[in-house]
């Protein structure tokens, strides 16, 4: 695939999250080679990633509107923008391969748009608010609301850069000799540069697992499991399984996406460990008797993650929120009557949205007295203890080394 191959793959991105309302990562398997797949998928995440700037500048720059049908042209136009402007091109490479790739009668105006950016650009993203400019008002407003402006800003800026590669290991000890990296106060390992992660040392052994080091947060919070039966709620892709079957405990996992717990059994067979896989509805589905542990994982906005999935800002609309607090209340029902009398419930969302997280839980215990909220002991990460009690990371936390996505998580003990 060539480089405007590439490009024009970058492209399709686009047009699948910004015209379609897809996720970035829908992308036929049979496109190009993975090296040219991830090329194709960086420009495009930078792209959205810098799409308030952009259309700041492309506003400024056409000097018409452009006609109705043209917007597979807007979207070239962003794209090689992004390059010209966020990007390592050069602006002639940038200029030459969105003109090749646009329509006949759209090649000029590409073009004089593109050699503009590339001469004023520069100048006029120097004085952008860039924190501002990226973060849709809806989510902007209600951060704000929530963590305050300084706090707000510092997320939004978190949410420009890329997010490092997390593991979390099998064992105490790193496999070999893995690319340069740290071991963060919590216990994962963070590498800065890991390349394919399919050819890092002990992948092939089950060495380890890919998981950002907030994920890797809620299921320490059931505490001990060891020889305990434990119940995962909206299992896959299965990082917390892992995590709970690897400290010894005996897991039933459960997922209504045949998709997602596919790859998860894959997962846990590179890894050598074992769990009971169940595909059902995690609000359905009933237990032959009730656990002492239950971990669930509830479906969310994902707003936490939008560094990772710079598409989640332009395809989830506001109006989702209340069909997920619905789900998330019939989950948290589910998994209550799953938890036996004196064991622990752990919920957890990647939101920031506290719809999803503390009012949820305040919900919650309004209807069932007969658990307790248990405060958060983090010593490693004081600053995530939330004010209700629960786990709240922000993406900008640990921002000198890297971040970490956004969780909010609770641990609820029913009375014995």
């Amino acid at each position: 695939m060539s480089g405007s191959a590439a490009r024009a793959l970058a492209l399709d991105l686009l047009t699948c999250v910004l015209l379609e309302g897809r996720p970035l990562e829908d992308l036929p398997p049979d496109r190009g080679s993975p090296e040219k797949r991830a090329f194709a998928r960086r420009l495009a995440a930078t792209t959205l990633r810098r799409a308030g700037q952009i259309d700041a500048l492309l506003t400024r720059f056409l000097v018409r509107p452009l006609p109705r049908g043209a917007e597979r042209t807007r979207l070239l136009l962003m794209l090689g923008m992004a390059q010209i402007l966020f990007g390592a091109a050069p602006a002639h490479a940038a200029v030459d391969t969105a003109v090749s790739l646009a329509p006949p009668r759209m090649k000029g105006l590409v073009n004089a748009v593109l050699r503009r950016s590339a001469r004023e650009g520069p100048a006029l993203t120097a004085d952008q608010d860039a924190a501002r400019l990226n973060t849709p008002p809806r989510l902007w407003a209600g951060w704000r609301a929530a963590y305050g402006e300084p706090a707000t800003r510092a997320i939004a800026k978190a949410h420009l850069r890329e997010a490092p590669l997390d593991l979390t290991l099998r064992g105490l000890e790193a496999p070999g000799p893995l690319p340069m990296g740290e071991t963060l106060p919590t216990g994962s390992l963070r590498l800065a540069r890991p390349g394919a992660v399919g050819r890092l040392p002990g992948y092939e052994e089950g060495s380890w697992w890919v998981q950002d080091m907030a994920a890797a947060l809620p299921a320490q919070l059931l505490g001990p499991i060891a020889g305990l039966r434990v119940l995962d709620l909206c299992a896959a892709p299965g990082g917390k399984t892992a995590q709970l079957a690897a400290a010894g405990s005996r897991v039933t996992a459960v997922d209504r996406a045949p998709g997602r717990l596919a790859a998860a059994r894959a997962n846990f067979a590179r890894l050598g460990l074992e769990a009971a896989w169940v595909e059902a509805d995690a609000a359905e589905w009933r237990p032959e008797r009730p656990f002492p542990a239950v971990l669930l994982d509830a479906p969310c906005s994902a707003t936490g993650t939008i560094r990772r999935h710079p598409d989640i800002p332009h395809r989830r609309a506001e109006r989702q929120l209340d069909r997920l607090t619905a789900l998330q209340d019939r989950l948290l029902a589910s998994a209550a009557r799953a938890t036996a009398p004196g064991g622990r419930l752990v919920y957890a969302c990647c939101s920031l949205e506290p719809e999803e997280g503390p009012e949820r839980i305040a919900a919650f215990l309004a209807g069932w007295p007969d658990f307790a909220l248990k405060r958060v002991a983090l010593p490693a990460l004081p600053e995530a203890m939330a004010p209700d009690g629960g786990l709240r990371t922000l993406p900008s936390m640990l921002s000198e080394r890297g971040g970490m996505d956004g969780f909010y998580a609770a641990c609820l003990v029913r009375a014995g």
